[in-house]
């Protein structure tokens, strides 16, 4: 599909829900991908993008900004407390806080640092056992708490489930977003990025439909 049909299919569905022309991020999400491939996006101008492991992108974004001017690298995957220093060294934003021991030891690190990048709590809407993020039912007190530890949260984050309708879960991290006074919505992949922007998404994260499909092997 490629970056530009992308930007144009968000541009589209800001208009389409009354939204203000540029009003969502794109988050490309390059985590896996050859260097080739992130390469012909950055050069494309896009300047966000999207990372799951700490060491990965490590090995790779410290030559990139200094070859490209503005680059923004986000955190998308979760984030163990062992790799708290190094994220914090290289993320600006960390969209997966997910539980108080983490909020505790970011929360000390952040002092220490006199710094802290965006901050999203990573929200379990369909409350899957396999996956990271707080319950729908203990958000509210979680943000509270990374609150009074003097955490700046930006906003929220879910993954909905598989081959379920995304939109109740949208839905419900925005009316939790509305209640706690938060601004930031991530979310919204490849495979409905355009139901979230109606639904009020601030940060879609976009991988395989950019770059193409990831290779693992």
């Amino acid at each position: 599909m490629g970056l530009d049909e992308i930007r144009r299919r968000i541009s589209a569905a800001e208009t389409a829900s009354g939204r203000a022309a540029g009003e969502v991020t794109l988050i490309a999400v390059s985590k896996v991908q050859p260097p080739d491939r992130v390469e012909a996006v950055l050069d494309a101008g896009q300047r966000v993008f999207g990372e799951n492991y700490v060491q990965e992108a490590a090995g790779k974004w410290p030559g990139w900004r200094e070859r490209f001017a503005g680059i923004e690298l986000h955190m998308i995957g979760p984030l163990q407390t062992n790799k708290l220093k190094p994220a914090l060294e290289l993320f600006d934003a960390i969209h997966t806080l997910d539980r108080p021991s983490l909020a505790g030891k970011l929360a000390r690190q952040v002092q220490a640092r006199g710094a802290c990048p965006q901050l999203f709590v990573q929200v379990n809407t369909g409350a899957e056992p396999q996956k990271a993020g707080v319950l729908p039912d203990e958000a509210d007190a979680f943000i509270a708490q990374c609150r009074a530890l003097d955490l700046a949260i930006a906003g929220l984050m879910c993954i909905p489930p598989e081959d379920l309708d995304p939109v109740p879960h949208f839905r419900a991290l925005r009316d939790m977003a509305a209640r706690n006074g938060l601004a930031g919505l991530s979310m919204g992949m490849s495979a409905d990025f355009e139901t979230a922007i109606a639904e009020g998404a601030t940060h879609v994260r976009i991988g395989s439909a950019i770059f193409g499909a990831r290779d693992y092997g």
